[in-house]
């Protein structure tokens, strides 16, 4: 039989590790719009800046909110489940916007996505 709180601290685990993923590919992508803002100014047009400042706020939330989730808090774990869902909805809606964002953010965008629907995959099992 295997230990429900050890079964516990793996899935936090794991959505430890998608939570730091989201934070790395969200700095990771406003990097890459300041490198190209200078190098390649149409690979950086302001609605990818504002995407990008809406993902790094996000980026700043979520990991505190998954914190206070590791603490066993219920109401964060549920708030990292939402932000989780809130980022999925937005990444897929704007990647498959025509002409919003060029094509390597995109990617990102349903990068993130996927990200995300990991991570809310890991929030309802956790809860379950």
């Amino acid at each position: 039989m295997v230990n429900k709180t050890s079964a516990a601290s793996i899935e936090l685990d794991r959505l430890g590790m998608l939570v730091w993923a989201y934070l790395v590919t969200a700095v990771g992508t406003v990097v890459a719009l300041a490198i190209l803002s200078a190098t390649a100014p149409h690979e950086a047009p302001p609605e990818a800046w504002g995407h990008a400042v809406i993902v790094a706020a996000f980026a700043v939330l979520l990991p505190l909110r998954f914190r206070s989730a590791r603490r066993g808090s219920v109401a964060a774990l549920r708030a990292v489940g939402l932000i989780a869902a809130a980022l999925f909805l937005v990444n897929v809606v704007e990647a498959l916007l025509p002409d919003f964002v060029p094509g390597w953010m995109r990617v990102e965008m349903f990068g993130t996505a996927v990200l995300m629907a990991l991570i809310i995959g890991l929030v309802v099992r956790e809860r379950i």
